[in-house]
């Protein structure tokens, strides 16, 4: 009876792994001094355009498109993206639920790890809501206490 196949008794199979070519290690390993990549000229160099990479964005000379092209506008680094929230999604919550950031969460409508929850008046409002602690539209505002609920921020 042969064992069964587990870590401890895996081999590749014969002749299917090769040793690393170990350049410039040399004169006797036939890659030694220039190591395979003959004399000077920009393939020779370090960072040079052949295979395996290049210096990004340059282009012999050539004035790189990133600087070609004008540039427009600005990027705040303060801008925070609200994940945002309909009333149809509230039916996802229990019954009777309190609308929070928390069961929000529980009910896998928002996420954690992106910014907080603002509610739109996307859909209606079936039920009673108590919103605690969230941004909150004002039309959205409007719908929540017609049907009876509160909204407190």
């Amino acid at each position: 009876m042969s064992d069964k196949i587990g870590l401890h008794n895996l081999m590749s199979s014969p002749g299917s792994h090769r040793d690393r070519k170990r350049i410039g290690r040399g004169p006797g390993s036939g890659t030694g001094k220039t190591s395979g990549k003959g004399h000077k000229g920009s393939k020779a160099r370090a960072g040079h355009h052949g295979p395996g990479g290049g210096k990004p964005h340059f282009e012999g000379g050539q004035m790189p498109l990133t600087r070609r092209v004008p540039k427009r506008g600005f990027t705040n680094p303060f801008r925070v993206e609200s994940q945002l929230v309909g009333l149809d999604d509230l039916a996802k919550l229990p019954k009777g639920a309190e609308v929070t950031r928390e069961t929000l969460i529980e009910a896998g409508i928002i996420r954690t790890s992106k910014g907080h929850a603002k509610l739109l008046a996307n859909g209606e409002v079936t039920q009673a809501l108590t919103v605690r602690g969230i941004k909150v539209s004002a039309s959205a505002r409007e719908k929540i206490v017609a049907a009876g609920g509160t909204v407190e921020e």
